[in-house]
This record gives C-alpha cells, structure tokens and sequence, in this order.
C-alpha cells in the first residue's frame, strides 16, 4: 500500500489526487475520531470464557504457533487462505476457548501442582528420551524450540495441562467399551474372505480399429470439455535467500578457523555425565538423608525410605540440566559420588554421579565445508537485508521484478505459461521453481501489473510479477487430435471389457463355471484367500476387495480396475469369521482405542456444557483480525 501511494504521488497528477484523499481522510478523523475508523480492530480482548479473557496477542501467538507446527507437517507453510480453507483457523479457536474453560474451572476447583512434580513430568516424558532411554536435555531443547517454545513458557504450559488432565480424568475415569461392542467391531474388522477371480485386459477387448475423421470429430464434440485449456500465466521472480546470496567457496580458511577457535565448544561433544537426583521438601531433610548415605545406605534405598523418587536426568552435558545449581554441583564430583545438600529451583537436592564422558576435543578438517556453509549463510543474511532494501528501492521507483534483478545483478526466473497445479502446457512441471515455494499459488491470487509484497522463503524473499494471463479457453480438434485419439482408444477398450465382464457375470450367474470361461478367453484363474475389508493383498486391487465384500455367499460380481483400461469378474468362495478372543492383544488395543473415542466424547460434551453455564463471548473481528480474514 504504501508503496503504492508512493508510485501514484511521483507525479503532478497523482500529488493533486493524493491531496484531496489524504485531506478527506484527516476531515474524517476531525470528525469521527480516529477510533472510529479502526472499529473493531486493535481491541484487547478477543474472547471471554467465565471470567478468563483471551487477549488477542494470545490468540495470535498460539494460532502462529499451531501454523507453523501444522506447515511443518505439510513440508511447506500454510497462507491465511489455505488455512481457512481447511478450517483450521476455527479449530484452534474452538481449542483455546476450550482450554481456557477447563483452566478457569481448575482454580476455582482449587487444583494444584508442585513445581517438582511438573519436572517430574518433563523428564519422564517418553518424547524427551534419548537413546539410553533416559532424558535427553538436548533433545529436549531441540524439540521445545521447534514446536516455538521457549524453557519457562513450555514449564508454565505443561503444569496447565497436567491440570487438565487432573480435571478430565475424573470424568472420564470407569469408562468401557461394552463387551458387545467389541465384538461386533472384531468381527466386523477380522472377517475374511476368499475369491476366485480373472483379470479381463486390453488384450480381451479385441482388435479396436483406428476410428474415422467423423467419429473422431464426434467424440470431440461430446467431450470437448475434457480437452479444455486451463488458464495460464507468464511470471518472472527472484529468489534472494542467504543460501542463494552466500557462496561457502568464498570463506577463506581463515576465516572459517576463527570461526572456529571461538565456538569450538560447540562442533565438539562436551563432557556428559551420567546425573540422578533427590529432591526433599526441605534442606533439613536433605541434611539428614545425607548422613545416611556416608553412613552406607545406597542412593535408591534412601528416596524409598523417604517415599521420594530417584530423577534420572540421562547422560547429560552440564548446558542440559535445566537447574544451574545442580549442573554445578553434578560437574565438580567424581564418578560414583554422592553431592551434599544443594538448594536448587525445585527443592533441597542430592545429586548422584554415574558414568563420565570425557569431552572429546573437535578437528576443523572434519567441519571445514559444513563451517565454511554456515559463514556464508551468515554472511548472507545480512546480504538479504541490503539487497531486499534495494529491491524495494528498485521496486518502489516502479521498476519491474526482471528490470529491478537485472540492475541489481540478481537472476530472475521467467515461466512463459504455467497453470495453478505448476505444470506448463506440455503437461511437465514448471522447473526452476524451488521447493516449498508456493509462488505459482500466488501469482494466480495476483494479477498483471500489481505491485505484490515478496513471499518469505528461507530466511529471505521472492519477489514476483505477473507478466501475462492466457484465459481458459476450448481447443481445436487439431491442437489435441493424439490426446482426443488416445482417449477414444482407451473408452472402447473400456465399454468392450465391462460388456465382456457383465456377459460372464450372467452366465455364472445361470450355473456357469469361471473356469471355463476363462479358458474360452485364453485366461487363467487366480485365487486370494484371507482378505479383509479396509486391507491390502498382493495382486488384488482395492475396489476388487470391496466388491467382495458387498457380496452374497457364493455370488458373483465384476468391478473395474484401478487404471481403467482392466475390468475384473470373481466369485466369492467362502466367508470366515475368526471367534472373538475377548484376552487377544488385538482386542485390548481396540479397546484402548474405543475407550479413547469415548474419552473424547464425554469431554468434549463436558467442555461444552461449562462453556455454556461459565458463559463465552467471541470478538468475530478481532478473530478475523488475527486469523487474515478480513483481509478478502
């Protein structure tokens, strides 16, 4: 927008139209007051629940949050639009109200948790386990950080939702699935089929003579539609990214060992050591159990002495126990030692020390390429950060996204026709378009001539223009004669199998043997034994499967193949239900599933309720505010 105004005030005419209109604006708000003007917007408060208000730069956070974790999932980001689309932007709303319901009845419940017990639930976390099968703090901070939390805001989450839990297993505590439930799903899930079936081919079809000019031009006309041009369009952008502007082959050696000898703590592995600890309510407790322990009572005896746990922090360097206090005390014992009394965040602690891993020590020879990358990244991003300065200089002074790179010495990519999937008009994809970057996608939410705001991508940005739109638009019976040929071909052969295959169905279905009418086709017959529904069996195609099982005992059917050009007739030969074995470890995981559907069920309903008598109020603008959608 801005640079907008900027192109429409560099000349007489456009100053003279920007005067009035800035003059309108500052009447409107002598008259109306700025509020006015941003009703609705910049409001604090984005939801209520009882007496908990969800701020909007709360909700912003988490759906952020939610965003980028879902993006993740998908390999690339998700836009406002994508997101709304799939109607995530309503189920992350309908989850923060429903955790703020459940978080306000929880204090007024009065429920609780120590801070030693939300540790305790940290560490035992199955997600934060490293291969020894013990915390991993590494690990930890790793995956806290991609999921976009920092240490104190992940803590603070987590004694929420073992709150939560406290809350909800309450009211789902008891709850079964009935026996006969479970066995009408078992049987349901375990039946098994058996067929015989053959397979019908292009080969059966018979000899399909090429067809005349009239049938072709005919077929055209019926299914003109099908051979339609999609629309198309011409874009050209420029991609500056650190990786794309830093080149490692230009970082001398020497600057890479600075790099070097002033991080070198970080490309070698740090001492570890292997850490267990007690904490006690108190450090009179602790004092004491310490006596114990030099007057020979083992580590493990004592926290069972005083009905405490034993912490196993894993084999751990000192940056990855979360409290300084007792990093300080674990690194200055020997193997084997037992610490006295350490006042940490969470309580008096004793501190125990297994097995030591002695640092090993980096070799720059070994890292020199992978250093040498990480210099020029960061060498490249304070590149992007000028030159995104200058392309907006470029941009802004009405300079085209060719003309603005080629000033600036950039490549741009130029795609002469590409339609919404990527693919041009050979049917092969757009190439030179990196990975992840949805700039296809924008560019058909665009339009010539518009000055777009540059997409995000990898630490930088793409910059793009719309150069060109081909409408969609009928083709000539020439431009697609071998496609409209092709797909004649592939019909008759089609229409001539499903007749072959309704033919046999009739006759086994009037005492006929497949046998023999395979053997009159030149056919052999296959068997499959053990299907089941939902499953997957060699050489037996899914819709094959299914029609099976929409049949009688002993009857026959025919359903085309996954490609088109085959069609299959089977008779089923037999139908076994397995006996339900109520102690089987697949019926115990199907009860664990049931009981789990229920579970939600019954919470769900109960969330819905509280938020119905705690009351919930929705501020629908500052959602969309937040969410994108009052930007259409």
């Amino acid at each position: 927008m801005l640079r907008g105004i900027r192109k429409a005030s560099s000349n007489w005419l456009g100053k003279a139209v920007m005067t009035v209109a800035m003059g309108a604006l500052i009447v409107s708000f002598g008259i109306w007051g700025i509020a006015d003007i941003f009703r609705g917007f910049g409001q604090s408060v984005l939801a209520k629940v009882g007496h908990t208000e969800i701020s909007v730069n709360e909700f912003r956070q988490v759906y952020t949050d939610r965003l980028q974790q879902i993006g993740r999932q998908f390999g690339r980001p998700l836009t406002a639009d994508q997101a709304r689309a799939l109607g995530f932007d309503r189920q992350v709303l309908q989850q923060v109200l429903a955790e703020a319901a459940l978080d306000g009845e929880a204090r007024q419940l009065g429920l609780g948790q120590s801070d030693a017990e939300t540790m305790r639930t940290i560490f035992t976390d199955p997600n934060f386990k490293g291969v020894g099968g013990s915390f991993d703090a590494q690990r930890f901070q790793a995956i806290i950080r991609q999921l976009g939390y920092t240490e104190p805001r992940y803590i603070a989450d987590q004694r929420r939702v073992s709150l939560r839990h406290q809350l909800t297993s309450t009211l789902v505590a008891g709850l079964e699935p009935s026996k006969t439930l479970l066995e009408a799903i078992s049987r349901f899930q375990n039946e098994e089929r058996s067929i015989e079936y053959v397979r019908l081919a292009a080969a059966q079809a018979g000899t399909i003579d090429p067809p005349s000019p009239e049938t072709l031009a005919g077929y055209f006309d019926e299914h003109k539609g099908q051979f339609r041009a999609p629309e198309y369009r011409k874009i050209a952008f420029v991609v500056i990214t650190p990786e794309e502007v830093g080149k490692w082959s230009d970082v001398s050696d020497e600057d890479a060992k600075k790099v070097f000898e002033q991080h070198k703590d970080r490309f070698g592995t740090p001492e570890k050591r292997q850490v267990s600890q007690i904490v006690f309510p108190t450090m009179d407790d602790a004092l004491s159990a310490r006596s114990q322990i030099a007057s020979g009572t083992s580590f493990e005896d004592l926290a069972k002495q005083h009905n405490l746990s034993v912490v196993d922090l894993g084999l751990v360097g000192k940056s990855g126990v979360l409290d300084t206090a007792i990093a300080d005390a674990a690194f200055s014992l020997p193997a084997g030692e037992v610490s006295q009394p350490v006042q940490g965040e969470f309580g008096a602690a004793l501190v125990k020390i297994g097995t030591i891993q002695p640092a090993i020590e980096p070799d720059y020879a070994s890292i020199a390429i992978d250093l040498k990358r990480e210099v020029a990244i960061e060498r490249g991003r304070a590149q992007v950060a000028t030159l995104r300065d200058k392309m907006e200089d470029e941009r802004g002074g009405g300079a085209s996204v060719i003309e603005a790179a080629q000033k600036l010495g950039l490549a741009a990519v130029t795609i002469e026709a590409v339609d919404r999937s990527g693919a041009m008009p050979n049917g092969q994809p757009a190439p030179n378009i990196p990975p992840g970057l949805n700039v296809v996608s924008q560019a058909f939410n665009s339009d010539v001539g518009v000055d777009n705001d540059p997409i995000p991508y990898k630490g930088g940005y793409v910059w793009y223009d719309v150069l060109g739109i081909t409408p969609p638009h009928d083709r000539t019976l020439d431009e697609v004669k071998a496609q409209v040929e092709t797909r004649w071909r592939e019909d008759q052969i089609n229409d001539r199998l499903r007749t072959k295959a309704t033919e046999m169905v009739q006759k086994l279905e009037q005492g006929g043997k497949l046998a023999d009418e395979a053997a009159s086709l030149g056919l052999q017959v296959a068997t499959a034994t053990g299907l089941k529904r939902d499953a997957t069996s060699a050489g037996v195609p899914a819709g094959v499967i299914k029609a099976a099982f929409r049949t009688a005992s002993d009857g026959v059917g025919q359903t085309p193949g996954p490609d088109g050009s085959e069609w299959f007739v089977f008779r089923l030969t037999g139908i076994t239900v397995p006996p339900v074995d109520l102690a089987s470890d697949d019926i115990k995981k199907l009860k664990e599933t049931l009981k789990r559907g229920l579970s939600e069920e019954q919470i769900s309903q109960y969330v819905t309720t509280l938020e119905k008598d705690i009351g919930t109020s929705i501020n629908e603008d500052a959602v969309a505010q937040v969410t994108g959608a009052n930007n259409n």
